[in-house]
């Protein structure tokens, strides 16, 4: 290759000169390919960078959205998901997000805003989904055309600060209202909820009866003390709200059905203790010189049960609830003395009857006063469907509600419990921040109609991404468009001329998914409490941001591979490094010692 260079780039009368300098340059350079590349990272390892890589994680971001984007709005499709033999029906966009098991990183963070969606407000987790997606499409198509990520993450974070604003100074306060319109909005805010789920059709039905279970509480109680029993069978309609605590039957004994099953004005011991025989370990050794210390230690223990039953039976107490088991003497010694008990209640039960009745959980029964008893207006076990229910009712000391839906599938039963703990969610939320803004994609209009006006009275390449978010505002109305089987595109144009006549009666018009057109959802009464698109807009864009300041990824073959290793175990027998799949460990116990060779 030198000597060609040479016979065709040498000038006349000074060849070995010319050559001298063109082999330097040469030999400079072929070092160059010769030199060995710097190793950072463990062989294997994956790294990408740079814009391709934003680009990559944003197509995985698509990826997902397009499978939760059909379940938005009233007419949006369900999703049947099957995990591990588990069928579910469902078209709540946190429920999908999570059943999913997406893996890739970038995509995974769609999943974590929908569950913060999801467990700050309880609606909106779908909407939250498909806004980030259209701020990364739209980004997508910036980077393409060379404008650099930090530019549109700038950009988008001063189009969020000005859409929450915006979004606080036109949302409608009821708080100067009566009473009874207050208990409208709360119930417009649960329909407008229920309307996109399974249980559309009776959304007017459990939307008072959401309402009813929130106010029950009282002001500062959280909504874990409004609990959701599912009850197979029946209708849907059949579907009871219980002020008070209700739960299904324990497991009991022989002699529970001697047991009275109803009191008025019941003392009820709540306990966190055993009521049974103990049975002995295994390889227990009982060492005696004489066959009747055998009987003695038999009578020892008899006596040790007997004493706490009768301690409990001078309580004064009716009804006795314990987290541990209540075995069948006890069970037999109770119905003798018309007491009610039930053994291995539920946690979550007994924390709540806790609350409700004002009694102590006990973990002994020496020393026990009525102060630590607890009392509600009645105590009744009834047979609802299949199952029996216990129920305490007119609790003076917490208000509780507990709430038992009735159905015949029990992918529906399951699904609308997941509706209703939105329902019930949006309620608490607006029981508390009373200002409303219009759904159906109102106020997504209004606020990208606002930004496309600020976009104009700026200049320079934030106009442009401005712009831009106010027209991935828009996805929201179009989806609901589309999903509705209506003309995305007419519908959309028709809902841009209302909303820039401006004005305050044009403000509200949003999509009407029933007849596939426009209507104004404030008279229509399609209300949404303003935090839950405050906390999309924020959680959309703080995701979008996240996700295009991301422009590498290492991912190391290591973390791919099942947990194992050189375990070595130390129990007796075999150790864990000998398991199947742990690796060539070495068990250092007292039995069989197994190898495994390398």
């Amino acid at each position: 290759l030198a000597q060609v260079i040479y016979k065709t780039s040498r000038p006349p009368g000074r060849p070995f000169i010319f050559w001298s300098g063109l082999s330097e340059l040469f030999f400079v350079t072929m070092s160059q390919f010769m030199r060995p590349p710097i190793i950072l990272l463990k062989d294997g390892t994956d790294s990408s960078q740079g814009k391709n890589q934003i680009i990559s994680n944003i197509n995985a971001c698509q990826a997902v959205v397009d499978i939760v984007k059909t379940t938005l709005g009233p007419r949006g499709m369900d999703k049947l998901i099957e995990d591990g033999g588990e069928t579910t029906i469902t078209n709540d966009g946190a429920t999908v997000m999570k059943k999913l098991s997406v893996v890739h990183p970038a995509a995974r963070i769609l999943v974590d805003i929908s569950k913060a969606q999801d467990n700050e407000v309880g609606d909106g987790t779908t909407s939250v989904v498909v806004l980030a997606g259209e701020l990364l499409k739209e980004a997508k198509n910036f980077l393409e055309d060379g404008l650099v990520a930090p530019q549109i993450i700038k950009g988008y974070r001063v189009a969020c600060q000005l859409a929450l604003q915006k979004l606080g100074d036109i949302a409608v306060d009821l708080t100067q209202k009566a009473d009874e319109d207050k208990r409208d909005m709360l119930i417009k805010c649960a329909e407008t909820t229920l309307n996109s789920k399974l249980v559309a059709d009776y959304k007017k039905f459990f939307a008072k009866m959401s309402v009813d279970s929130v106010q029950l509480l009282g002001e500062d109680v959280g909504t874990s003390m409004v609990a959701i029993k599912k009850v197979t069978g029946g209708s849907v309609t059949d579907s009871v709200l219980v002020d008070g605590v209700a739960f299904k039957k324990t497991f009991s004994y022989a002699g529970f059905e001697q047991q009275p099953k109803s009191f008025k004005n019941p003392k009820i011991l709540l306990l966190n203790l055993e009521l049974e025989l103990k049975a002995e370990k295994d390889n227990a050794e009982v060492r005696i010189t004489d066959p009747s210390q055998y009987q003695s230690i038999v009578d020892a223990e008899w006596n040790i049960i007997y004493e706490k039953l009768d301690l409990i039976v001078k309580t004064g107490a009716n009804v006795v609830l314990s987290r541990l088991a209540i075995g069948d003497l006890a069970t037999q010694y109770f119905a003798d003395r018309n007491i009610f008990c039930a053994g291995r209640v539920d946690n979550e039960d007994l924390e709540r009857t806790r609350r409700a009745v004002g009694g102590e959980v006990q973990t002994t029964v020496q020393g026990v006063t009525p102060a630590v008893l607890g009392t509600c207006g009645s105590f009744e076990e009834k047979q609802i469907g299949a199952e029996r229910i216990n129920f305490f009712t007119g609790c003076p000391h917490t208000k509780t509600s507990t709430i038992l839906i009735r159905g015949g599938a029990q992918q529906f039963i399951d699904e609308a419990e997941r509706s209703l703990n939105d329902s019930i969610m949006i309620v608490r939320r607006a029981m508390r921040n009373t200002k409303v803004v219009g759904g159906g994609g109102a106020i997504e209009m209004e606020l990208s109609r606002f930004l496309r006006e600020y976009a104009r009275t700026i200049k320079g390449k934030q106009q442009l991404v401005i712009n831009y978010y106010a027209r991935a505002l828009e996805t929201i109305p179009m989806t609901l468009a589309q999903n509705s089987g209506g003309d995305g595109t007419n519908i959309l144009n028709q809902l841009r001329k209302r909303h820039a006549e401006a004005g305050t009666e044009n403000r509200w018009y949003g999509v009407d998914c029933m007849n596939c057109s426009v209507t104004d959802t404030f008279k229509e009464y399609i209300w949404e409490p303003v935090i839950v698109k405050q906390s999309a807009l924020s959680a959309a864009t703080e995701a979008a941001c996240l996700i295009l300041s991301i422009d590498e990824t290492v991912k190391n073959p290591q973390s791919e591979k099942p947990m194992g290793g050189k375990g070595k175990g130390k129990g007796k027998g075999m150790g864990m490094g000998g398991m199947p799949g742990m690796g060539g460990g070495k068990g250092k116990g007292r039995g069989p010692r197994i190898l495994k060779g390398r």
